[in-house]
């Protein structure tokens, strides 16, 4: 009989025990009210202050929150945990109500009667109580940082989508012209920029025309170049620019200030300013004034040229081969509209003439291994419009200030190309002979341009960068009896004025570059070098004059000749520069011009 009264003592210790309680709901009401005793426990107690409020405090009195903000959202935080407090007490005083009326209704077999009043408080470890004051402490400073107010000295969040660039270049150059140069080098952009051009009649002037200076020698110049860019990331689409930079006038192709003139202050330019759109991962698109958006070399564009209008551009890597890219782009480029008001004295103003630029450009960089890349682009440039055109008779003599093809005079132009006169002047019938001529010129050809263009990236013993690059550019346009036809014979060669004949007449569609650059091409950091040498042909007609390099032969076309340089990294973006430029005429009379320069470029 042991073995029974041994199982009825355990059975009634079960009973007695708290897991032996039948009524399981009865059980989580009371455990439910015993959490929200305890919350409400805390609140009945003297009032204490919260972590948010101790957060606030410290951030105050830390200097990390300025006071006036700081006090603000400290009575912000005190109003709502005094909410808090009161809602949790009225809440904890209806679940006490109602558990202490439930167990009391049926008390679990043994257990001890729940009076009312009664509170039982669980334990909150310290380790959970910690977790919650990181968390809110956590998410109250992440909330401080993204609205800037819990640091006083970091700037505001839309700074940090915009930044500022900049270089800055110190030049001193040298140019050296040939004793046996021809001393009557007509300076025709002089005469595009007068407002009466020239006169032609040597009956009426006896002054030359505008001459350039071809002998003497102009050596030691000092030049700086400066630009300074604020570029914003509007959207994660979005991006806009706006760059000035400083220079003597608004060359397009320059932005040299030449040093001394009487200690004068410089001219500041808008150099770019443009919003671009990010269509696809793809495709970009940008608009208003922009670098060229085209692979090529300075032969056609200069460095510092920038270009007006639209463009599109295109990369996308092969999905078969990451190793290859494909690139492109178009754009339209306006280059001049005709003068709304012209001419100014005339009830008849003439109809809408704009001059603009086509270009289209497909090629592909090519990673053929670690060391060898490849990079090679076709493009095609149509130059619309902007040739000269013979105008209709104009009868000066009786009062006109213009005649009707003026508008198609260049804007701008340096020298090189081929050149027509522009206006077909009436003589005075009175004394034809002594009837002023003033002229303008305009390009004899038109300009349809295919570029071809190549690089080839490798190195050598495995350590040193060797770039080759080569451009080929062919004006497809370039026709000698069409221009003959076009300027009714009156063809001023870019050698000087007068009897230009079909015979003796000489010119060429052609360009061509090959450079090699032994050593880090772009120098960047401290220590980094490049040596280079290169050969250029630029036969007079090949590209106009206007847009290209400004150094090289004085700028423009009917150039040819080698140039050598080098650079050192002397700092972290600072390096210095030096470079020779020999060049000749391609045709013509000799014009041989020799270039030294030595220059130190920071940029930022």
């Amino acid at each position: 009989m042991q073995a029974p009264r041994e199982e009825q003592a355990r059975r009634a210790a079960a009973a007695a025990s708290p897991r032996s309680v039948p009524r399981r709901s009865v059980l989580a009401a009371t455990l439910a009210a015993s959490l929200f005793v305890t919350a409400g426990a805390a609140h009945a107690e003297a009032p204490r202050e919260s972590a948010m409020v101790k957060l606030i405090r410290g951030l105050i009195s830390s200097g990390a929150l300025d006071k006036a903000t700081g006090e603000a959202l400290l009575a912000q935080a005190q109003t709502e945990a005094f909410a808090s407090q009161q809602a949790a007490q009225q809440a904890t005083q209806q679940a006490t109500q109602q558990a202490t009326q439930q167990a009391a209704a049926t008390p679990p077999a043994g257990a001890p009667r729940v009076e009312a009043g009664d509170v039982r408080v669980p334990y909150i470890p310290q380790t959970v109580r910690d977790e919650i004051r990181d968390e809110v402490k956590g998410e109250v400073m992440a909330q401080a940082k993204a609205e800037g107010w819990a640091a006083p000295n970091e700037l505001p969040e839309w700074t940090k989508r915009i930044h500022i660039e900049g270089d800055m270049r110190l030049r001193n150059e040298s140019r050296f012209y040939s004793s046996n140069n021809n001393n009557i080098q007509i300076d025709f952009a002089a005469i595009n920029k007068s407002s009466n051009g020239v006169d032609v009649n040597p009956n009426t002037s006896v002054a030359l025309p505008p001459l350039l200076n071809t002998r003497e020698n102009r050596t030691n110049q000092w030049r700086a170049r400066a630009r300074f860019g604020i570029f914003a990331d509007v959207s994660d689409s979005i991006k806009a620019g706006v760059r000035v930079a400083a220079s003597n006038d608004n060359s397009p192709v320059s932005t040299n200030t030449t040093l001394g003139g009487g200690l004068a202050k410089k001219d500041i330019w808008l150099d770019q300013a443009w919003v671009s759109y990010q269509a696809t991962d793809w495709m970009n698109v940008i608009g208003g004034r922009f670098a060229p958006p085209f692979v090529t070399t300075d032969m056609l564009f200069s460095p510092d040229l920038n270009l007006d209008g639209i463009a599109a551009r295109f990369d996308k890597d092969l999905p078969i081969n990451r190793d290859i890219n494909l690139f492109g782009s178009i754009g339209f480029i306006p280059l001049e509209y005709s003068n709304d008001n012209a001419p100014s004295n005339s009830q008849d103003k003439m109809h809408s003439e704009y001059k603009w630029l086509l270009g289209a450009q497909v090629g592909a960089n090519w990673k053929i291994d670690s060391a060898n890349r490849l990079r090679g682009a076709l493009a095609y440039y149509d130059f619309h419009n902007i040739n000269g055109r013979l105008s209709s008779p104009c009868a000066l003599y009786a009062g006109a200030t213009s005649c009707d093809s003026d508008w198609s005079r260049p804007a701008f132009m340096q020298k090189g190309n081929t050149l027509m006169l522009l206006r077909t002047i009436a003589s005075n019938p009175l004394d034809p002979a002594n009837t002023p001529l003033p002229q303008f010129v305009g390009y004899a050809s038109k300009f349809q341009l295919f570029d071809v263009n190549l690089r080839w990236d490798t190195r050598v013993a495995g350590v040193y960068g060797l770039r080759f690059d080569a451009n080929f550019i062919r004006n497809l346009a370039y026709n000698e009896n069409a221009m003959f036809a076009r300027s009714n014979g009156n063809i001023v060669n870019n050698f000087g004025a007068g009897d230009v004949t079909r015979a003796n007449f000489k010119s060429g569609p052609n360009a061509y570059m090959l450079q090699a650059t032994f050593g880090k091409p772009s120098p960047a950091a401290r220590g980094d070098w490049n040596v280079m040498f290169g050969y250029k042909r630029i036969e007079p007609d090949a590209v106009p004059d206007a847009f290209n390099d400004s150094t090289f032969h004085g700028g423009g076309t009917n150039a040819r000749g080698y140039y050598l340089g080098g650079s050192y990294a002397l700092d972290k973006n600072a390096w210095v520069t030096g470079r020779w430029i020999s060049t000749k005429e391609v045709f013509g009379p000799p014009l041989s011009i020799d270039t030294l320069q030595f220059e130190f470029n920071a940029r930022f």
